[in-house]
């Protein structure tokens, strides 16, 4: 039943389309404060995803978000249409992280929270909360560059290629860490299956 939801999950995002995006983005520099909340509301699901996926924290992971907007904001009127205003915001949103994490280094060490559970799943979400709750265990097995791929490719709808871009990684290895990740999630999900 679960590895039926974790292959639904791809069917569960909205593709979003870059030319509303952008222009958007282009009203946000004019100062459309409306166009910000309906950036947001098109996009917030897809950055959290990635957010939590690198930080593993939900409160750090809501800080980095509200950050990243206030960034998109300020940053709006610099910025220039390459048809990917996504990876534009998903590299604001990376920078957010990798400044999170060098402050987490000097601060004491920060617990590890399941991410997987707490990422936003809308009503329409065809997850129970126990499968939430077992995915995240799965989810856990992973390292943080393939759980980073699966939540990328799965959750925010990005293409392999993208991923490779954000990443600073070659396509062939994203491939194969997102192939390798599947292939342990699938594992431990019928492990549990049968133990049950």
């Amino acid at each position: 039943m679960i590895l039926l939801h974790l292959a639904e999950l791809d069917g569960l995002r909205e593709e979003l389309d870059p030319s509303a995006l952008d222009l958007y983005i282009r009203r946000i520099a004019a100062g459309d404060t409306r166009a910000l909340e309906n950036l947001y509301h098109e996009t917030h699901t897809s950055v959290y995803a990635y957010v939590i996926s690198v930080l593993k924290n939900v409160h750090d992971a809501e800080d980095v978000l509200h950050d990243c907007y206030l960034a998109v904001h300020s940053a709006a009127a610099n910025y220039s249409s390459s048809g990917k205003p996504m990876a534009w915001i998903i590299t604001i949103a990376k920078n957010l992280c990798l400044m999170k994490l060098r402050e987490r280094k000097k601060k004491a060490e920060v617990e590890d929270e399941d991410f997987f559970i707490n990422a936003q799943y809308n009503e329409d979400s065809r997850l129970t909360p126990e499968d939430a709750f077992i995915l995240s265990e799965c989810m856990n097995e992973l390292s943080d560059e393939e759980r980073q791929i699966v939540v990328l490719h799965v959750v925010s709808g990005f293409k392999h290629r993208e991923i490779a871009s954000f990443l600073d990684m070659a396509l062939p290895t994203v491939l194969s860490k997102y192939h390798r990740a599947l292939k342990k999630l699938k594992n431990s999900l019928s492990k549990g299956e049968r133990e049950e």
